[in-house]
């Protein structure tokens, strides 16, 4: 008999990004939540970069942020610096990325965990889930505690069976030396739980004062910052920022990789896990990129009270006498001294395909999963997953409709579609090319999109859901005054005209198609729009792009009503897809496995041709038709 027993409603397993956003959302719904972790100091751990959001990881925080998660709220407080990606470009792959201080980003989050009524902490090893008739009852740890719940929401991220590695050198660690959790995976196994062996790595970590910064290139934060979080106050960030730096790898630095390639376990076959295709160490970029003669090296802080600096982009498992020898013929690095090695990290996940859309294990009623365990790479992959996993676990137990974001509303649908229908061999990381809808999933209109739902869950306030309406409000209205106000051709708009390179007018023109000209926008306009009423700067912005890119907005929306329409299909569920006369033998065995909910997501499962989608259209209506005779009979 176990000496402890207790009761709660949701169980998370794990304290990373993942596990704090679904805790978070479990406590704050009002449901009773313990956190198991198996250290308490590594509470929200950033154990790689140093920073939050980058290129489409950002629009993932903004859309946490919108539905009311935490990481948004908590990169904001602890930033040291902050830059909007790809401005040069579209706003649709505008990306926000913010240089964190890693202890204040931990020691910030764990402050507000500690602090959240109904949300119990706890360290300790979870070695077994406990199963009962199908539906998950509870948890296990190694001490032989019990712990009974409604739902159980798997956040493990890069703990399970964890080893650390670099050259001969292999540690049964998780990430930073802390210990790893080696029961639980077994316990998955006895289910039925299909596991992968994955991998990823980190770059070594160095002593700022062995660095020579006048070899390396600045680079500044933003003079302007944006916030992550809709509800931050843009007056609270603007503050002083650190600097990160750029310089590159040299011929030097290939050979001596090359010269010991047999000496790395990566190419000794020492390390089984499959890495990240998107994210490669720097002995994978020297051989898969031979042509390149030198590779970006990120100098960056760790934060405001440490000398260690972050090398981004020379990930490596390879010996600490190469690392050395490696990282002293990058310009800038010379006499440089590691703090910590660089190590490659071996560990467990699950195949994904397990998993309904609703981060629901397909096998077990009751348990989630979310993050890294689910065969993604990432913080903020993992916070987001975790959020939802979180969510709907709570509405299960609430017995409410769970959340599920399609392709068309979130970079968050996305990717949880494209965990939950593709065959993923390596670790997933979010891409902006990933979104067939990019215009209209942009970082900005985040809140647009998603408030409402953050609202019908019941984590966005009634006073922020109302700030989101009247921005949505200012924008209808200006957008609307904008097409409906004339401008005559006088010589103060024609000198305007004429000094921003723009063709002077004939006849009159309103000022939307004045914002709509390549070389002008809504902001230039205010010389000559003399009726303007004063509006929030994200207003204005949204006006600016609503009307600047009206027509591809129209067009994208017709393709998403397309969209809708094959979601719309749904499916049943416990199919068996053999009955389909006409679907060919690998259709039936994907859809079998699969079990897609709708026809739009089974025409995105590998192996299901367009042909084999047709074939399930023409099933459906007969069914339907069957069903409307077979009623009428009655």
């Amino acid at each position: 008999m176990p000496y402890l027993e207790e009761t709660y409603d949701m169980i998370v397993v794990g304290a990373g990004h993942a596990g704090c956003e679904a805790a978070l959302a479990g406590a704050r719904l009002g449901l009773e939540t313990i956190m198991f972790t198996v250290s308490v100091d590594s509470i929200a751990l950033m154990p790689c970069n140093p920073n939050i959001g980058g290129s489409s990881k950002g629009h993932l925080v903004r859309e946490l942020d919108a539905l009311g998660g935490e990481m948004g709220k908590n990169i904001d407080k602890t930033f040291i610096q902050s830059k909007m990606l790809n401005e040069s470009k579209g706003p649709a792959v505008h990306s926000l990325r913010a240089q964190a201080d890693k202890q204040e980003y931990t020691r910030h989050m764990r402050n507000t965990l500690e602090n959240t009524d109904h949300l119990t902490i706890r360290q300790a090893e979870v070695s077994e889930i406990l199963v009962e008739s199908g539906k998950i009852a509870g948890v296990k740890t190694h001490s032989g505690a019990v712990y009974h719940g409604k739902a159980v929401v798997l956040a493990t991220g890069t703990y399970l069976k964890a080893r650390c590695i670099y050259g001969d050198v292999s540690n049964p660690t998780g990430p930073n030396g802390l210990q790893a959790a080696n029961y639980l995976t077994d316990s998955l196994k006895s289910y039925g739980i299909e596991m992968f062996r994955f991998k990823t790595g980190t770059p070594a970590r160095v002593d700022k004062r062995s660095i020579d910064f006048s070899k390396m290139e600045e680079q500044k934060g933003d003079e302007r910052v944006v916030p992550f979080s809709f509800s931050t106050d843009l007056k609270s960030v603007q503050k002083e920022q650190v600097s990160c730096w750029l310089t590159y790898t040299n011929e030097e630095t290939h050979r001596i990789i090359r010269e010991n390639l047999d000496r790395s376990p990566l190419f000794s076959g020492a390390i089984e896990g499959t890495g990240p295709r998107y994210c490669p160490s720097i002995e994978d970029k020297v051989v898969k990129f031979p042509d390149k003669d030198r590779h970006q090296v990120f100098v960056e802080p760790e934060g405001l009270y440490t000398n260690e600096m972050y090398l981004g982009g020379m990930s490596s498992s390879l010996p600490e006498d190469v690392q050395y020898a490696m990282y002293r013929t990058v310009p800038g690095l010379e006499n440089v001294k590691i703090v910590r090695n660089a190590y490659a990290i071996e560990y467990d996940c699950i195949n994904s395909l397990e998993l309904k859309n609703t981060l629901e294990f397909k096998k077990i009623s009751g348990l989630f999963s979310g993050g890294q365990f689910n065969g993604s790479s990432g913080y903020e992959e993992a916070a987001v997953q975790g959020f939802m996993a979180g969510v709907n676990a709570a509405m299960k137990i609430m017995e409410r409709e769970q959340i599920v974001l399609d392709r068309s509303q979130a970079y968050i649908g996305v990717l949880i579609d494209d965990l939950v229908t593709k065959e993923n061999h390596e670790p997933y990381r979010m891409m902006t090319s990933r979104a067939e809808y990019r215009l209209l999933l942009r970082q900005d209109n985040a809140d647009l999109r998603l408030g409402k739902i953050g609202y019908e869950i019941g984590l966005v306030s009634q006073d922020e859901y109302e700030k989101i309406l009247d921005k949505e409000k200012g924008i209808t209205e200006e957008v609307e005054r904008l097409n409906h106000t004339s401008i005559g051709a006088s010589p103060n708009v024609q000198e305007f005209l004429s000094s921003h390179g723009s063709t002077p007018l004939k006849t009159g023109a309103t000022l939307a198609e004045l914002v709509r000209r390549p070389e002008l926008d809504y902001f230039m306009l205010t010389e000559i729009d003399k009726k303007r009423p004063i509006l929030a700067e994200d207003v204005q912005e949204q006006v600016n792009i609503n009307i600047k890119y009206e027509g591809y907005i129209r067009r994208q929306m017709q393709q998403v009503a397309q969209f809708k329409k094959m979601e719309g299909k749904r499916l049943p569920e416990n199919f068996d897809y053999s009955v389909v006369k006409s679907l060919r033998k690998e259709a039936v065995q994907k859809l079998n496995q699969f079990q897609p909910a709708s026809v739009g997501q089974a025409s995105r499962i590998s192996g299901v041709s367009p042909a084999d989608i047709s074939v399930l259209l023409v099933y459906l209506e007969q069914s339907r038709q069957e069903r409307n005779l077979a009623e009428k009979s009655s």
